[in-house]
């Protein structure tokens, strides 16, 4: 899946040789190439066929002469994205009300044992980041997502995106300028987020107005995401008043079919609701200072690519 990302040095020379199996090599480095290209592009759709893309392209090239394989199909794989994304760009002008990131099961399992590592993996998946990352030009988010989420050096992702080191390092130095003033300003315990979360799910799931207004900013937010596919709000609601009525009046009306199980997606506590067993609704909010800031609901069933098998 495009989160299930190696941790090893973007330089560490891969197993085998270029004589190797082409369908071992390539399914070895395809987590790496799910996780640059679901990074750049935010659905796990246009990820995966840019990797089936850059496989086709792989079993044709005379790989005798290819001595790093990894750096090879990571370059093609990012070059793929960007052409994609600026495609993309052009369609999400005339999308149906905001738009929000493609959610996708996060497992980082034994790809990250480390406490600080996993977090790294979790925010450059998070809804959040993502969103900011929309902002970015496609060089800016190819450089940024190579070297933030992956450490490539930027020797290599010069040689990746044909660009000259000062040039890398300028895009890197923007990119890096905007996350940092489009993402929020604050670090969360991940124990904290999910026990609020949780309460603010029960609370909404209960149709408890007093308890969500208890659990939300003062200015929290809610952006729906259903691209006109599904009933969503077209604009974002603003203040905890006007997001606690509106989730009071939809879980109060929700039917007896509909499921609710909670889930990990893009490194954070989410809940998914299911209706006749299948996906139906996404919900997942971000953390200020003991409240809940931001609610994203995401109900446009092309997003929901990422939640099969759940």
């Amino acid at each position: 899946m495009p989160t299930d990302t190696p941790t090893g040095s973007p330089t560490d020379t891969p197993t085998g040789s270029p004589t190797d199996a082409p369908t071992e090599l390539f399914e070895e480095h395809r987590p790496v190439l799910l996780g640059v290209a679901y990074r750049m592009l935010g659905r796990v759709a246009d990820a995966e066929d840019v990797v089936q893309e850059a496989w086709l392209r792989w079993t044709a090239e005379d790989r005798t002469a290819v001595r790093e394989p990894r750096a090879f199909l990571v370059r093609i794989t990012t070059r793929l994205a960007i052409d994609r994304l600026r495609l993309a760009h052009v369609r999400r002008e005339t999308y149906v009300g905001p738009w929000l990131p493609e959610p996708v099961v996060t497992d980082f399992g034994p790809a990250a044992p480390d406490t600080a590592e996993r977090a790294l993996l979790a925010d450059s998946v998070s809804l959040a980041v993502l969103v900011v990352l929309e902002s970015l030009s496609p060089l800016e988010r190819a450089v940024f997502v190579l070297r933030e989420a992956f450490g490539f050096p930027y020797g290599e992702i010069a040689t990746v995106l044909d660009r000259s080191e000062p040039a890398v390092r300028r895009l890197a130095g923007r990119a890096r300028r905007h996350v940092d003033e489009g993402r929020p300003r604050y670090d969360v315990d991940p124990a904290e987020r999910r026990d609020l979360t949780e309460r603010f799910l029960a609370a909404a799931a209960g149709g408890d107005l007093g308890r969500l207004l208890a659990l939300l900013a003062p200015d929290a937010r809610l952006v729906g995401d259903s691209g006109g596919r599904a009933r969503a709000p077209l604009r974002v609601i603003e203040t905890a008043g006007k997001v606690g009525r509106f989730l009071v009046a939809v879980f109060g009306n929700a039917e007896p079919r509909y499921d609710l199980r909670p889930v990990e997606l893009n490194g954070a506590p989410a809940l998914v609701v299911f209706a006749d067993g299948r996906p139906d609704t996404v919900i997942q909010v971000e953390v200020r200072d003991g409240r809940v800031q931001t609610v994203h609901i995401i109900r446009n069933p092309d997003k929901f690519l990422g939640l099969a098998g759940l």
